[in-house]
């Protein structure tokens, strides 16, 4: 008899662990959360905040479009004094172009090109899944725990700590920390709104820093939709010519 119960619980044990497995792969369901955040094709429309200690304020609206997962270009309508700009992203390699110069200059992923708490990697986000691993994958309440860790060296942050809702499998927190382990900054995501087009992501990220305090800088989400972008928008060549998109 003992026998047979033992059997019967290894038995149990083995249809158990599959579905465990399952519903604890880190992998898909961080892509699950890069989909749910944005389409992998997509334009938007954003509004930057970014707020300092003594009240000062300044206030940037992007419009940007982004092809699978490692493409991004942004373009500055507002305000006027940087009205023009534009910014490129293929992979780990990012430049900066401004009319007067002509020519796009190479940037970094932790340079800001609006000078607040979002870096350029933040501004220019591509794929989670393109750029880190996931190391581990955890269940609390009503969350998802992800951490994870940078492929390479190129990355902004060497590790990510994501809390995910478990109902809508979007973020609702991110923190980033240096290879050191020093905490560089945290991003709260809020006030899910309907894009349309199956689109149901936060409307507002905002960040604060240890490193920066009492610094703060916010993302407002007017638009974002599916959209095909030719190849050639992510060139050198065409970051002047951008605003034709919007035409």
């Amino acid at each position: 008899m003992k026998l047979i119960q033992r059997l019967l619980m290894l038995f149990a044990l083995a249809l158990l662990t599959p579905l465990a497995a399952l519903a604890l792969d880190g992998r898909a369901l961080l892509e699950k959360v890069d989909r749910n955040l944005e389409p992998e094709s997509y334009e938007m429309t954003r509004k930057l905040i970014n707020e300092e200690p003594n009240g000062k304020r300044k206030e940037f609206i992007l419009y940007s479009v982004k092809k699978g997962r490692d493409k991004v270009a942004a373009l500055f309508l507002a305000p006027a004094s940087d009205k023009g700009r534009s910014t490129l992203r293929q992979g780990d390699n990012m430049w900066l172009y401004i009319p007067n110069v002509g020519k796009p200059v190479r940037i970094t992923s932790l340079q800001s090109v609006t000078g607040g708490v979002f870096n350029n990697a933040d501004i220019l986000r591509v794929d989670y899944t393109e750029e880190y691993d996931v190391t581990a994958a955890s269940e609390a309440g009503e969350s998802y725990l992800l951490e994870l860790k940078a492929k390479t060296g190129a990355v902004a942050y060497d590790r990510l700590k994501l809390t995910v809702d478990r109902k809508t499998v979007l973020p609702t927190r991110i923190e980033a920390y240096a290879a050191s382990g020093l905490l560089v900054k945290t991003l709260y995501f809020k006030d899910i709104k309907d894009f349309g087009g199956g689109i149901r992501r936060p409307a507002t990220v905002e960040t604060d820093s240890p490193l920066y305090k009492g610094y703060k800088s916010v993302m407002l989400y007017a638009a974002v939709k599916k959209r095909e972008v030719p190849d050639e928008v992510f060139t050198l060549n065409f970051m002047s010519r951008l605003e034709e998109l919007r035409k």
